[in-house]
């Protein structure tokens, strides 16, 4: 009898085992099953979702800590129509406080588009008009609790996000560009370094359980920069400009302040300006790009300013020496063309310092003779005329310089160009070339990046050379010539107790059909003190209508931009910089 139990223990015992390993045996095989993958990919969804986010952009400072550029929370309402009862109390609210049609906002509501369940009202909200609408929404909710029934606001959200803002409204403006809607970065520095500003977006995978949302990792925000530009003198300049146009009738123009020792840009005015905060409106204020910034993207004749650089030219090949003089007849025939005086008179025998301080066409048509056009040109290439000069703004222009061989170039133009006719500059290449006449024969890079900010550390740019055009001996003596020219004629353009070399520029203005003799470009240029140049200015009115001539227009406002520039930057006086510097 007890065999025949134990032998029923044994098959109940087997039949359980075989069982067991069934169902092990069918646990391993779903596991690694198609539809477990399958479930286990729908448990991870439903416990992650996959969203992008954006960065900060970076911030956007003055070389003294003052804010040019920053980011501000704004906000994105939308509806949850599914979860919306009643889409007319929203439209009402929504419509109130942001001042839309509350008719418009219930039919887009009522017709959404296919497919769309949470539908955008608003964007770019401001923090108030957001706070407003919230604290309708809460005692909407606080009421539906007390009575029991659905909120009148249910559905309406409300998503913070950052939008890009300008403290200082249109302040340096034309250097700063803008950020639109789609976070991308237009003209000036915020296109030039839209990437760095940006910095990078990221998808990530983002758990709904709200216990882990310490495991979302921080997004590092866009770089920080920090400019060259000096926030007050900025501000002087812009304001000098604007008095000056109202002055003299000028339709535009142009200020920039630059260290000709660094090419950091200290200042760079320009009209007209737009309040960036606002910037839907650039097509009402700008017909066109170059217009945005003159100073890099609007190449124009200049007329005689650009005879610093052929004397330059004149003087370091060898063709002259200061002493050197000719005879002024009033008229002179090259290539076929009649070359006069911007007076139309003759003036007797003139020496270098005679034909800056008169400004010659004459004298200019000779020394750029006598140089032969390989030399002159040549000269010309090396200070960079007709090409970028590299500043890290965006949207530079190179400007034309036309030289033997082009098909439009003629013999005469050896003649004009080296008076500053049938040559196209923008301010900031002649700027450039001018560099290497204050700084001793080298020619610095313009900029306006002086640091980037990342991860708690600054990496600072540092100064470019765009090579040595002329021997520092030259550039000594040419900024004698030119101080003395401007002391000898009494120009506006001087700042008393400080020696100041530069030169004035009138330019007809060229039309389809020639020159408009009714028209000018008034121009200077100009830097100091003489003996340790801490500036480098150029101004560039357009069309002035009180005067025609910059030594009567652009000299003038080149001195006081010059006095704001020494004040701001606490530059002492000649004598008592020579009384420091004596041991």
């Amino acid at each position: 009898m007890r065999q025949e139990y134990a032998w029923r223990s044994l098959v109940l015992a087997g039949f359980l085992g075989f069982i067991g390993i069934s169902i092990i045996l069918q646990i391993v095989r779903i596991q690694n099953s198609t539809e477990a993958n399958t479930f286990r990919q729908l448990t991870a969804d439903y416990a992650n979702v996959t969203e992008t986010f954006y960065p900060d952009r970076g911030e956007i400072y003055d070389r003294n800590g003052h804010l040019l550029a920053g980011n501000k929370t704004v906000y994105e309402l939308s509806v949850d129509l599914k979860n919306a009862p009643d889409k007319n109390a929203i439209a009402l609210a929504v419509g109130v406080q942001l001042g839309l049609n509350p008719d418009d906002l219930y039919n887009r509501m009522a017709n959404p588009p296919e497919g769309i369940q949470n539908l955008v009202l608003a964007d770019n909200v401001d923090s108030d008009r957001a706070a407003a609408l919230q604290q309708l929404k809460t005692a909407a909710d606080a009421k539906a609790k007390e009575s029991g029934t659905t909120s009148s606001l249910d559905g309406l959200g409300f998503w913070a996000h950052p939008q890009r803002s300008y403290p200082e409204g249109s302040l340096a403006s034309n250097v700063l560009g803008f950020v639109n809607l789609t976070r991308r970065g237009y003209f000036g520095i915020e296109e030039k370094y839209n990437d760095l500003l940006a910095g990078n977006k990221v998808n990530i995978v983002v758990p709904t359980d709200p216990s882990k949302a310490g495991d979302i990792p921080r997004i590092p925000n866009g770089t920080t920069l920090v400019l060259t530009i000096n926030r007050d003198l900025q501000a002087a300049t812009e304001q000098i400009l604007d008095e000056s146009l109202t002055k003299y009738g000028a339709q535009n123009g142009t200020i920039v302040i630059m260290d000709p020792q660094t090419g950091e840009i200290l200042a760079l005015a320009a009209s007209p300006r737009m309040n960036l905060n606002q910037n839907e409106n650039y097509g009402d204020i700008f017909r066109n790009a170059a217009e945005y910034d003159r100073a890099i993207s609007m190449p124009y004749e200049p007329g005689s300013v650009i005879k610093i650089l052929t004397t330059a030219a004149a003087l370091d090949s060898g063709t002259v020496v200061p002493s050197s003089t000719y005879l002024d007849t009033g008229e002179l025939l090259i290539g076929g063309a009649t070359i006069r005086n911007w007076d139309n008179q003759a003036w007797g025998v003139q020496d270098i310092t005679g034909c800056l301080q008169h400004s010659l066409n004459i004298c200019m048509a000779v020394l750029s003779d006598k140089m032969g056009a390989q030399t002159y040109y040549g000269y010309m290439n090396r200070f960079g005329l007709g090409r970028l000069t590299g500043i890290d703004l965006a949207g530079e222009a190179a400007g034309r310089l036309k030289i033997p061989g082009d098909s439009d170039w003629y013999p005469v133009d050896l003649a004009t160009n080296a008076f500053g006719q049938g040559v196209s500059v923008t301010p900031i290449q002649l700027m450039t070339a001018a560099s290497a006449i204050a700084n001793k024969g080298r020619m610095v890079t313009p900029r306006v990046l002086l640091a980037m900010l990342r991860d708690g550390r600054r990496y600072n740019s540092s100064t470019q050379y765009a090579g040595s055009p002329i021997k520092a001996e030259t550039a000594q003596t040419l900024n004698q010539i030119l101080a003395v020219s401007l002391e000898k004629e009494a120009s506006s353009a001087l700042v008393p107790g400080y020696r100041i070399a530069g030169k004035t520029g009138t330019a007809q203005v060229p039309t389809e059909f020639g020159y408009d003799s009714t028209a000018t470009n008034a121009s200077f240029i100009g830097w100091g003190p003489l003996d340790d140049p801490k500036f480098l200015i150029y101004v560039w009115l357009e069309k002035p209508s009180s005067s025609i001539w910059g030594s009567e227009t652009a000299a003038p406002v080149f001195a006081e931009a010059a006095r704001q520039t020494i004040l701001l930057l606490n530059i002492p006086p000649d004598d008592i910089r020579n009384q420091i510097a004596k041991p």
